[in-house]
């Protein structure tokens, strides 16, 4: 599957990728709240959820340049795809609230 150069490829990496960091920063930076409190804060503090999803995109530019590097460029514009429309929802969390 991580070979296979195909955008729907892309778009399912595009979208798991961030949640793996967002995973990461959960453990790095909140691992003494539990998931419950962890979404409450999120809830609570917007500003917070769009800083997340921004970080948690970094993950997404880091697939995305390896499967640029490996000329695997379907796979890359369906990265690219979907990164793109998380920025477009970061951005409108950030303005909106």
């Amino acid at each position: 599957m991580l070979k296979k150069d195909d955008i729907k490829t892309g778009i399912l990496l595009g979208l798991l990728a961030p949640f793996a960091g967002f995973a990461g920063y959960y453990l790095m930076r909140f691992r003494l709240f539990t998931l419950k409190e962890f979404w409450q804060v999120l809830m609570m503090q917007k500003s917070l959820l769009s800083g997340i999803i921004s970080l948690a995109l970094i993950v997404n530019v880091i697939v995305f340049t390896l499967y640029i590097n490996k000329r695997i460029d379907k796979t890359a514009t369906g990265i690219f795809i979907v990164t793109c429309v998380y920025a477009v929802i970061a951005l409108l969390l950030k303005w909106i609230f």
